[in-house]
């Protein structure tokens, strides 16, 4: 079995992955926000960790896969707020929206889906752990986190004292005994969803959530975290120091892996920055698989710009990797070469991985039907060409059976020898982006490529 390595942002550096329980690797990945369509730039977080997955599935005999949804957060009050609906109503649609969206990237669903609305037991449970240890504490029916009793906090995002607090989301409050001090617990009045706790009834801060969904999912230890780098702080920092400090002696997650920030104009891409393209938006510029492939052609860990340029030529990249399986229809049954697997191990290298792929697509072109299987097998493994070409070049139409009723009028004008207009229904549909192609057997029609 080749060796995977992977760059832990604990360490700073790439290292051979070695999982607790080879025969159960684990792994978490925070999942979205339910307040909002989701954009290209949190799509590319979800199909990162949809490969790696795959690869850690192809490598071992189980994985364990959590992604939470966060559905209880002060962003989700306030859009309900706004549009004047129901938190509940918020939260559901939202939640639905988020698993149509990603479908269409081709993501595999988590073996586990926990919400945090369904772990506030837990969430107390550790907040409990972590007042009898010292390291929280109770302030005018908060329960903060002591920022100072972790002798490590800044370790992990690599900040000093002065940029913890430039960095952090700070609430200016009097009953906090350090300024970096961070919410548990928080009261919640009757009109916003609140819980009942030994300190009245409220509502969880963010971190908590994640650290008691990993906990009660995947134990006290295990194998990667995954996450966008805007996460490193304070988000992923607060899940360690409160993690560690709630079950001492346990590593929480031995490697972190985070994912490059999406760019527009060198900007990320973020609502609060209103840049963004919501993947509903970019589905209606072109396939899920396009997006897919362009969210995968630069390295995870790279900040690449999102552009209609960028989309046209993923298209392109893909439609030559079908051509290549059209000109090889009983290519099957192949298996993924040692090229395209080693530059997945190091560190998922999909660009590597991608530009081994072309070379085997340059031997299909060419009639090559076991380079061909290849390059399915290897597309598979990244979640791509599962498409049958056919299908594929006639995809992304609104309407085939007009396109199949102007075929059969222009059939019609050809009988009748009325040339012109049969010249005029093809070049209708050449201007809606459908070739017609003549043959022995008939005619036959694509999407342009």
């Amino acid at each position: 079995m080749p060796e995977l390595y992977l760059h832990n942002s604990l360490t700073r550096r790439k290292e051979r992955f070695e999982p607790i329980d080879p025969s159960n690797v684990r792994m978490y990945v925070c999942g979205p926000t339910v307040y909002d369509l989701v954009h290209v730039g949190n799509g590319r977080a979800v199909v990162v960790y949809d490969v790696l997955l795959r690869l850690l599935r192809h490598l071992y005999p189980k994985v364990t896969y959590v992604r939470n949804l966060t559905d209880v957060e002060d962003k989700i009050n306030a859009r309900a707020a706004e549009l004047g609906v129901p938190i509940a109503t918020l939260t559901e649609q939202t939640t639905a929206d988020f698993h149509q969206d990603i479908a269409a990237l081709g993501a595999l669903p988590p073996d586990v889906e926990p919400r945090a609305t369904g772990h506030i037991r837990e969430m107390i449970d550790i907040i409990q752990r972590l007042i009898a240890s010292g390291h929280a504490y109770e302030a005018q029916g908060h329960v903060l986190f002591a920022v100072g009793s972790f002798a490590n906090y800044g370790k992990f995002s690599g900040r000093n004292a002065d940029e913890l607090l430039a960095g952090a989301r700070i609430d200016v409050a009097p009953y906090k005994r350090d300024p970096g001090d961070f919410v548990l617990w928080k009261p919640s009045p009757p009109a916003l969803p609140g819980w009942d706790s030994p300190w009245g009834r409220g509502r969880p801060g963010w971190h908590i959530e994640c650290s008691a969904m990993a906990w009660r999912h995947l134990g006290e230890t295990f194998d990667i975290h995954g996450g966008g780098t805007d996460l490193i702080f304070p988000h992923h920092e607060n899940e360690i120091a409160q993690s560690l400090c709630a079950f001492p002696g346990s590593q929480f997650a031995r490697y972190w892996v985070h994912n490059g920030m999406l760019l527009v104009n060198g900007e990320k891409m973020a609502k609060s920055l209103g840049n963004f393209t919501t993947l509903r938006d970019a589905s209606r510029q072109a396939p899920g698989e396009v997006i897919r492939f362009l969210l995968i052609r630069t390295h995870y860990r790279s900040t690449p710009d999102f552009s209609d340029a960028a989309i046209i030529e993923a298209k392109k990249e893909l439609d030559r990797f079908y051509r290549a399986l059209e000109r090889c229809p009983n290519a099957g049954g192949g298996t993924v070469p040692d090229k395209v697997m080693d530059a997945l191990c190091d560190d998922l290298n999909t660009p590597l991985a991608l530009s081994a792929m072309h070379a085997l697509a340059d031997a299909a072109l060419t009639g090559d039907t076991p380079a061909a299987a290849s390059l399915r097998a290897s597309g598979h493994l990244m979640g791509l060409l599962t498409q049958a070409p056919e299908a594929w070049f006639r995809g992304g139409t609104e309407d085939a059976d007009a396109i199949e009723a102007a075929i059969q009028e222009r059939l019609n004008a050809r009988k009748a020898r009325n040339f012109a207009r049969a010249d005029a229904i093809r070049a209708d549909l050449a201007e809606r982006g459908i070739v017609l192609e003549d043959g022995p057997s008939g005619t036959t029609w694509r999407r342009a490529g």
